[in-house]
């Protein structure tokens, strides 16, 4: 498998699940994968995870992934602390 570049430019995609009448969506630019990964984990509300993905060029991934990446020693920011969420 190819390594993750976490350099690359990636859009992050939220959503709420089931918030039937005051549906909230979010999208967000970032000039790298690793801040999109860093944004989705460490600000956006738990509330937001299932309807979480993020895209960076040909792939795109959901939260689970997000975190994975997150949690891979290869991530190349600093971690808030420990992660929240599912």
């Amino acid at each position: 498998m190819t390594p993750f570049d976490y350099t690359e430019p990636a859009e992050v995609f939220a959503s709420r699940i089931g918030a039937a009448r005051h549906a909230s969506v979010i999208y967000r630019r970032f000039d790298s994968a690793a801040a999109a990964i860093q944004y989705a984990v460490e600000e956006l509300s738990p509330d937001f995870a299932t309807g979480t993905f993020l895209e960076a060029g040909d792939l795109r991934l959901c939260y689970a992934e997000i975190k994975s990446l997150y949690e891979d020693a290869a991530f190349p920011l600093p971690r808030d602390g420990p992660v929240a969420g599912p």
